[in-house]
């Protein structure tokens, strides 16, 4: 999403020169990957491995698949997780050992143009990565029907792009906004139609798509997050048809460390067993 230090008056100077500008520079301005390579996923999390994803588009893509923790009680369910427009996998290693600790097997979907991996990043380009993945998982003997979509910020636009495509048992969704143009137009005064000129393709239209779907919903907001306002979290949680539960969480930013700690990997336990176990319990796949 646009970056919050970007000011007006920079961005209000560049559309004095042309509307042009701005909508050339959308790439830096929404997505901020760390290009560098990653280390080898067992470096960072012992037991996990390197897979590499094959989009439709023909990318080969480094992501990390992390087995359940030995000491869990394995589910026999799995998370893919698409983070945010910021930095890499190694990131969100810690969030990904939370949930492996609960007996999930979990894949961290390596993006197009982020940590050595070729593309360039844009919303259709990054929901075929996370399609990669899940097709990735399934091989791995975890059909949709058995996964939770996890994504945080940007990632949540990903992972709702992916469900509308293949619905999972569930949707949690970490800092939702209604749209790219939307948290564009709260750091930056300018009207709806330049703005989603600017952005191009990059709309990520999340609430119209989770009104859309019947997939089951968890949100998880911070009220003092200053990147997506709070407001927004809680119309796309009003918006969905089927919400689960709505955390909030009083006085959390957009980064603070507490979203990749068992807040968010509880979350996400309660809504599998929710909507996971008693459809296995029915005897559905």
């Amino acid at each position: 999403m646009l970056r919050a230090a970007v000011t007006v008056g920079v961005v209000l100077a560049l559309l004095a020169a042309s509307p042009f500008a701005l909508r050339a520079m959308q790439h830096q301005l929404v997505y901020h990957p760390t290009r560098s390579p990653l280390p080898a996923a067992e470096q960072v999390l012992p037991g996990a491995e390197d897979l590499e994803l094959t989009t439709d588009d023909g990318l080969r893509l480094v992501s990390w698949f992390v087995p359940p923790s030995p000491a869990a009680s394995a589910r026999d369910e799995a998370v893919l997780l698409a983070h945010g427009n910021g930095g890499n996998l190694a990131g969100r290693a810690r969030l990904a050992a939370e949930l492996a600790d609960r007996g999930f097997a979990v894949l961290l979907v390596g993006y197009r143009g982020y940590a050595g991996n070729p593309g360039t990043p844009a919303q259709d380009g990054l929901v075929l990565d996370a399609l990669a993945g899940q097709r990735a998982l399934e091989s791995r003997g975890f059909p949709a029907a058995r996964t939770i979509y996890l994504g945080e910020s940007i990632g949540t636009g990903v992972v709702v792009g992916l469900a509308a495509q293949v619905p999972p048992a569930g949707l949690v969704l970490r800092s939702p906004f209604t749209s790219l143009a939307d948290v564009a137009g709260s750091v930056v005064p300018l009207p709806g139609p330049v703005l989603r000129f600017i952005l191009d393709r990059n709309e990520y239209p999340l609430a119209e798509q989770v009104a859309a779907s019947d997939v089951p919903v968890t949100v998880l907001s911070g009220t003092a997050d200053e990147v997506v306002p709070h407001a927004q979290s809680q119309a796309v949680a009003q918006a969905a048809t089927h919400l689960v539960e709505h955390v909030v969480l009083d006085g959390a930013r957009h980064n603070d460390g507490v979203w990749l700690g068992p807040v968010v990997a509880d979350a996400v336990e309660r809504l599998a067993d929710a909507v996971i176990r008693p459809r296995a319990g029915a005897g559905s796949p």
